[in-house]
């Protein structure tokens, strides 16, 4: 199904699983739920920030780091093809020269053919007593730009990646591009989780007035890193619609996307025309 004939409605998963240092068993998970996704009738599929690999240390994480040619992406691009399913992925994409790699968030249609890629703009930083003690910067380059909403079947799609969602800012550029949705690939940490994660998405949906798809990691790793899971969708008004429950397996959330609705809400309450852009010096 092209965009072209698609319908003002459509059906949208977000995943989650407990992904590891091994990029064929994240590759294999990623498979099998592009299989229920396709299952559930769903026209795309997000998956975590890092879905080809999790690694903590520096040198290893730059090491393993590949180009977006790689056999992972390229695996993916197929089932897309096969499966006839938009997937949204993020991986970590090779730079030249050994310099650290990109966190980047791309875009397969359902041709099996990359559409748009988005660098993550927003290292993760934490400094907690007790906690994490972790810079993202140490092991990504972090992106140069916003990248602009692509059609998908889910309407005008605009990307993001994790740590992103704490900056309005990229959310409200994103609307101002005529974004319908973004989707915020991630790998949330536990302990910011359970306080903020639910409150964030659901506050971006609010102010953009769109549709949030958020992926994530689930699963404890080691001490200091265990990620949240509660992968979930998020409607306009700010209700959340879909959501993977806390087990650590590979599972999906799935819910109707309607774009009539984002209009309606829009209309309802049209806060962009409020906009002070003579006050606070912003195009968006």
């Amino acid at each position: 199904m092209t965009i072209e004939n698609m319908g003002r409605k459509a059906i949208a998963s977000v995943a989650q699983y407990f992904g590891t240092n091994v990029m064929e068993e994240n590759l294999q998970m990623c498979l099998s739920l592009v299989k229920e996704a396709v299952e559930r009738g769903s026209n795309i599929v997000f998956f975590p920030e890092i879905a080809d690999y999790i690694e903590f240390d520096q040198e290893k994480c730059i090491s393993m780091a590949e180009s977006l040619e790689n056999n992972f992406v390229k695996t993916l691009r197929n089932a897309a093809k096969e499966d006839n399913i938009w997937i949204s992925v993020c991986v970590h994409e090779k730079r030249d020269n050994g310099q650290k790699p990109y966190n980047t968030n791309l875009v397969i249609n359902n041709l099996g053919e990359i559409v748009t890629t988005y660098r993550k703009l927003f290292m993760f930083e934490a400094h907690i007593s007790g906690g994490a003690n972790t810079f993202e910067g140490d092991r990504i380059t972090q992106g140069p730009s916003v990248t602009e909403p692509i059609d998908s079947p889910v309407g005008k799609l605009g990307l993001a990646i994790c740590h992103d969602v704490r900056y309005p800012e990229l959310a409200f550029a994103l609307r101002a591009m005529g974004a319908q949705g973004i989707a915020y690939s991630s790998a949330f940490s536990e302990k910011t989780g359970s306080a903020q994660w639910e409150v964030l998405m659901r506050a971006r949906a609010i102010e953009t007035q769109t549709y949030v798809y958020a992926s994530n990691q689930i699963g404890y790793h080691k001490p200091g890193v265990e990620y949240y899971g509660n992968a979930m969708i998020v409607d306009p008004w700010g209700t959340v619609i879909a959501r993977c429950s806390k087990s650590n397996g590979p599972s999906i959330a799935t819910a109707e996307i309607d774009l009539d609705y984002v209009d309606t809400i829009r209309k309802q309450l049209p806060i962009y025309n409020s906009k002070r852009p003579d006050v606070f010096k912003s195009t968006w």
